[in-house]
């Protein structure tokens, strides 16, 4: 059973990660209108997995014996100076989602409720990855710089990448 602070913290959650879904959605239409189709796509299939987070998070709540609230979401910025600014705005998006998920995990432990501190730990390597993906992207985008050539690269090659983390579970 979920106590009142524990249930109104996931909610709050479940709104952090609708949100999430959002803002990639948003990227991903300005990449798509942009020509950045690989940049557009690699957005579409964030904003599925943010997606995804969210409904886990529903679920964990109403099989506890709560209640998950689908609240009004902020909606998100839907234009940018340029790519490397909507992937910086990215970057800084993660790192808040990474302060909210540590700040629930906090609030489990202090309300003893260790089946979601338990069910929480999937969130927090899930996040090292995150922030992982977008500081590799950022990296990538400062070697392009302004070269149109390393941009078509990127855009073509980003569909396909994959950043590996301590925190995942690899085995090969």
């Amino acid at each position: 059973m979920l106590s009142k602070t524990i249930e109104e913290a996931l909610n709050n959650q479940i709104r952090v990660e609708a949100e999430s879904s959002q803002i990639y959605l948003a990227m991903a239409c300005w990449a798509e209108v942009k020509g950045l189709e690989g940049v557009a796509n690699f957005m579409y299939a964030q904003s599925d997995e943010e997606r995804e987070h969210m409904l886990k998070l529903v679920k964990f709540v109403n099989e506890r014996g709560g209640h998950a609230k689908i609240s009004q979401l902020k909606a998100p910025n839907v234009t940018f100076k340029s790519f490397k600014e909507m992937f910086e705005k990215l970057f800084e998006h993660e790192v808040f989602v990474s302060q909210s998920i540590n700040e629930l995990v906090h609030i489990s432990l202090q309300e003893r409720d260790y089946a979601t501190h338990n069910f929480l730990q999937w969130y927090v390597a899930e996040q090292i990855e995150e922030e992982a993906v977008a500081r590799t992207i950022l990296d990538k985008i400062n070697m392009i710089g302004d070269d149109k050539g390393g941009l078509y690269l990127f855009d073509r090659d980003i569909e396909n990448l994959t950043v590996t983390t301590a925190a995942i579970d690899n085995p090969e």
